[in-house]
């Protein structure tokens, strides 16, 4: 059909048992960081919730992790939802974009991207991306994806930016300093522009490497591993 985001069938192979331990480490990695960071700012003030999930970086963890959850209970039955392969790419997307966007514009500014606990910022800002391009490249439970999901990938930050936009010219909150309407508007839609298009360019990527020839576990109509 015209709409497909993949070109073959739903479920391929399902993952070796220490990928999905790996990925449920990945799951509880990234609860245990958004929680410090919500308690280590529970300490300072009174949370606003909207604030803290306001960024992106925790939102894209956040769905990274719910991802990872929902194919590692698929991975039982070996029947992963249809949406599953290209959800996955997206936040893979997402992640990567947030570390690239980490090193380039807010490490150098000394800015911690809503994540002031140290080895949180570090879990969510440099592991999480590292470990999710890995897990796109290397684990076998991927499938061939069309190029649709680059559009796909852009519509949820597209959104997000739209709401920052919206909040920072009503309460003045901003997440980055890149995004502040203080600076211009045309100077922010300048950053916007530039990581909607490396949105679109790791996104390209991330499909390009779920075309790459799929190595270890097992055709969902085989046998179970054995012990």
């Amino acid at each position: 059909m015209g709409t497909t985001l993949a070109t073959d069938p739903p479920t391929t192979r399902v993952p070796p048992t220490a990928v999905t331990w790996l990925r449920l480490g990945a799951c509880a990695l990234v609860v245990a960081a958004v929680v410090a960071t919500f308690l280590e700012a529970a300490g300072r003030t009174t949370v606003n919730p909207f604030n803290l999930f306001g960024y992106f970086t925790v939102q894209s963890n956040l769905l990274l992790a719910l991802c990872y959850g929902v194919v590692a209970g698929a991975a039982r039955t070996g029947r992963a939802p249809t949406w599953a392969v290209p959800a996955r790419a997206c936040v893979v997307t997402y992640v990567v974009v947030v570390g690239l966007v980490y090193v380039v514009l807010l490490a150098p500014l000394g800015a911690a991207g809503g994540v002031p606990v140290p080895w949180a910022n570090v879990v969510l800002h440099v592991v999480t991306p590292l470990a999710g391009a890995v897990d796109w490249l290397a684990a076998p439970d991927r499938r061939r994806l069309t190029g649709r999901v680059v559009g796909l990938a852009l519509v949820y930050p597209l959104v997000w930016c739209g709401v920052v936009l919206v909040r920072g010219a009503t309460d003045g909150w901003v997440p980055y300093p890149f995004l502040d309407p203080a600076q211009g508007y045309a100077t922010v839609a300048g950053y916007v522009a530039a990581i909607a298009a490396c949105i679109a360019a790791v996104a390209a990527l991330v499909v390009a490497g779920s075309r790459l020839p799929v190595v270890g576990g097992r055709p969902v109509d085989g046998p179970p591993p054995t012990a």
